[in-house]
């Protein structure tokens, strides 16, 4: 009955989440094209390199939502009150500190404002309103926001999708109204982007109190609380070292490029890069944001054989998925970037490539980062440092040799080391408690059924009479015939050669 009930609210979060994805996808790429065509690549490039300096601010949080919500697993599943009451105090009381230090860091990077954004051809105040506007819209995590770690944790996400994203959705439509229809866009769009902040902040604090009415104000003090529950403090010091390596991943990049080249360069690769976050956020919606609180609560059960079980089920599930996306990646950004905003955005196939070997291992690596959330389990504080440093170091190195794909390549090369090869390996060893051969043979056998699936569709389109740079007609012909003929291929190749696909089919069957 547990089991079922897993399933279940598995399949909930992860089916809303989806339509809430999709939805915000599609707004996302109007948002982009309105965005480009009437305030340019300069405003846009400023607009993400401000997001990514606020990101990199954004370490002070230590990693304590992580570390949080790995410790209300037990409660909830003990249904303990009490005790998800004063772990959600501590991270509130923890989360108004780091908001200080965010606030104080800042102010001290907005003083370097003038040299940082010396290139930019717009004026200043422009740096300082976007960044400040983002500020804002930040620091409402750390003071009310906070709280929705408890959804998460009690597999009631989709309850922030009604709640909160439903509230970003109609945000994004009035920006892209306002910049399409009214005269001085750029400063309607940061005046909405304030005011829907507020009104989310408050759509996901009442939906949380609704919920959970058993929250009161609670009296024990900061030092109180850390001395009941030092195991969130020890949680909290592994994750701050595994998000310095997120930080490195997802936001030095930008500014290593603007660094390198110009803010135009940013938004060009911002293009991609919406796509490969948005295919990643498509396959975290499924197994990270719809999964996690379920594998957590499986955990709780310790029971060896059914969590390797379900982790073979998730691993062929995700593999293939990381399969489709790679494949759609390649063979479908350029025509479709191109049709979307003008041949002129394109960047080179090698780039591309690149860009698609870091979604591929971006996406299959989440059943292996599932199982150590939901474990708890961050103790190689070693690992995520040595990958930032190679990310950051090689993408600084290479990039000065090779421009854009000499810093895609630092990105690949970290990722490779790290997460393809170490994390695994860290897994298996220290927790699953089952050979990393047993792994190894999984992964090599998933990647020839692949490198046969994926052989066979290219065969199929080259005969293929279809233009997909034509018109976006074409385009959707030729991407439904690739990724429904790769799909097809890989599905029955794996359901006939691996037991974690048929499994995962049938316990979907029975449900």
């Amino acid at each position: 009955m547990q089991s079922e009930s897993r399933t279940a609210k598995s399949i909930k979060n992860s089916s809303i989440g989806l339509i809430f994805y999709f939805i915000k996808l599609v707004l996302q790429f109007f948002s982009r094209k309105i965005f480009l065509d009437y305030l340019g690549t300069e405003i846009l490039g400023l607009n993400t390199t401000a997001t990514n300096l606020l990101q990199v601010l954004n370490l002070a949080e230590l990693g304590v939502g992580s570390a949080v919500g790995f410790s209300l697993y037990k409660p909830f599943y003990d249904k303990d009150e009490q005790t998800i009451n004063e772990i959600v105090a501590l991270q509130g009381k923890l989360y108004r500190r780091i908001a200080y230090i965010v606030i104080a860091g800042s102010a001290l990077l907005m003083c370097f404002f003038p040299w940082i954004f010396a290139k930019m051809p717009l004026p200043l105040w422009y740096a300082y309103a976007s960044f400040g506007v983002l500020l804002f819209s930040n620091l409402l995590g750390y003071f009310v926001n906070y709280k929705q770690i408890l959804l998460s944790a009690d597999q009631k996400s989709y309850k922030i999708q009604y709640s909160y994203e439903s509230v970003v959705l109609v945000k994004i439509l009035f920006q892209i109204l306002v910049i399409r229809y009214w005269g001085n866009g750029y400063i309607w769009w940061l005046i909405l982007e304030v005011v829907f902040a507020v009104l989310s902040a408050f759509s996901l604090s009442r939906t949380v109190t609704r919920t959970y009415p058993f929250l009161t104000s609670c009296t024990m003090s900061l030092k109180e609380l850390n001395e009941k529950y030092p195991a969130i403090q020890t949680k909290i010091g592994q994750v701050f070292f595994h998000k310095i390596a997120g930080v490195a991943l997802a936001q030095i990049s930008p500014i290593i490029i603007y660094a390198f080249a110009s803010l135009s360069l940013v938004a060009i690769y911002g293009n991609y890069m919406l796509i490969v976050t948005g295919l990643i956020y498509f396959a975290s919606t499924i197994f990270i944001k719809g999964q996690t609180a379920s594998v957590g609560n499986l955990v709780a059960e310790e029971k060896n054989e059914r969590i390797m079980s379900v982790f073979e089920e998730l691993f062929s599930v995700q593999f293939l998925m990381a399969c489709i996306m790679s494949f759609g990646m390649m063979a479908l950004a350029q025509p479709f970037i191109a049709l979307w905003v003008g041949k002129e955005f394109l960047l080179s196939t090698s780039t591309l490539s690149i860009i698609t070997a870091i979604l591929f291992i971006g996406v299959s690596r989440q059943t292996v980062d599932t199982y150590l959330s939901a474990h708890g389990f961050f103790s190689d504080i070693w690992a995520p440092v040595i990958e930032a440093t190679l990310n950051i170091g090689l993408s600084i190195l290479l990039g000065y040799f090779y421009g854009l794909n000499g810093i895609l390549s630092g990105v690949l090369i970290s990722l490779i080391v790290i997460v393809w090869g170490w994390k695994p390996l860290f897994l298996f060893r220290f927790k699953l408690k089952y050979g990393l051969l047993q792994y190894i043979i999984m992964y090599v056998k998933h990647l020839s059924i692949a490198g046969a699936g994926i052989g066979m569709t290219y065969l199929f389109l080259r005969i293929l009479p279809i233009d997909p740079y034509a018109d976006f007609w074409q385009f959707f012909l030729y991407g439904v015939a690739s990724l429904v003929t790769l799909s097809l291929l890989l599905i029955v190749l794996l359901y006939m050669t691996h037991c974690g696909l048929r499994n995962f089919c049938k316990r979907l069957i029975k449900f």
